[in-house]
């Protein structure tokens, strides 16, 4: 803590000393959307169905056929229902699932500040699907002062039932040989269509912050907002060759002024 470089370390050096009250609002699932709304345009936020204090609150009735139900201060998917079909949703195992989420307290997990002041709520959103390639994927980008420095597309979780993460550069050129605890998939995802514009709106989103992962999905052609993530992985990634986490800790430029 005294002189970190990886990445790692330096990320566990930001959860102690960079306590900038925004990024409470921006790990806030819910809140968020009003600043991503603001920020880059409405037209990139999935549709918000409604947002409930209490699982008992939600207003099945209002919700459509297919839906996404999340808490908005957890991570991972343990915090995430997905309804494709409404006349077969199991309602009560859904149910079980999102009380679980809402007494799990992500701060205490990791010490990830951003989560410690999060009012917890479960909200539902709309069905994200791409047809075209019968597979949702994540594009995740690591920006550093509003700069997009590496990137990794997640994907195998409808195929493959198995998260195999691939890493890029900035340009999206596949990293061959860089790994972590997930697997590369057996053929590296194509550059997304829309990878430019997603660049150019992480960077937009990240502006002014020394690091922060932003999330997207491009649907059919569109492109949608997922998350912004300050501490990927807890700061804990075992990145395969360790030389990442040195080149990854090179960006992280810290902040002179501690704010805690």
């Amino acid at each position: 803590l005294k002189n970190p470089q990886t990445y790692n370390d330096k990320l566990q050096w930001l959860k102690l000393y960079c306590h900038r009250p925004e990024f409470t609002m921006m790990a806030d699932k819910v809140a968020v959307k009003s600043f991503v709304a603001e920020r880059i345009g409405k037209e990139y936020v999935a549709t918000l169905f409604g947002v409930w204090d209490r699982v008992e609150d939600i207003e099945w009735e209002r919700l459509p056929q297919r839906f996404v139900l999340k808490t908005n201060h957890d991570s991972g998917n343990y915090g995430v229902v997905i309804c494709k079909d409404k006349s077969t949703f199991d309602r009560a195992k859904a149910e079980n699932r999102l009380k679980a989420s809402l007494h799990r307290n992500t701060f205490l997990l990791g010490r990830e500040w951003p989560y410690k002041n999060i009012p917890r709520k479960v909200f539902a959103e709309e069905y994200i699907e791409d047809k075209g390639r019968n597979e949702l994927l994540d594009y995740k980008f690591y920006c550093f002062d509003g700069k997009v420095k590496i990137v990794f597309i997640a994907s195998g979780r409808q195929s493959l039932k198995e998260v195999c993460i691939d890493y890029y550069d900035e340009e999206c050129n596949h990293i061959d040989g860089l790994r972590q605890s997930h697997p590369n998939a057996p053929e590296p995802p194509a550059r997304p269509i829309h990878f430019d514009l997603m660049k150019q709106l992480a960077e937009t989103l990240s502006e002014g912050i020394p690091h922060v992962r932003v999330d997207f999905y491009e649907a059919d052609g569109k492109v949608y907002f997922s998350e912004m993530t300050f501490f990927p992985y807890g700061g804990w990634t075992a990145f395969r060759p360790e030389e990442y986490d040195y080149k990854l800790g090179s960006f992280i430029k810290l902040p002179e002024q501690k704010t805690i």
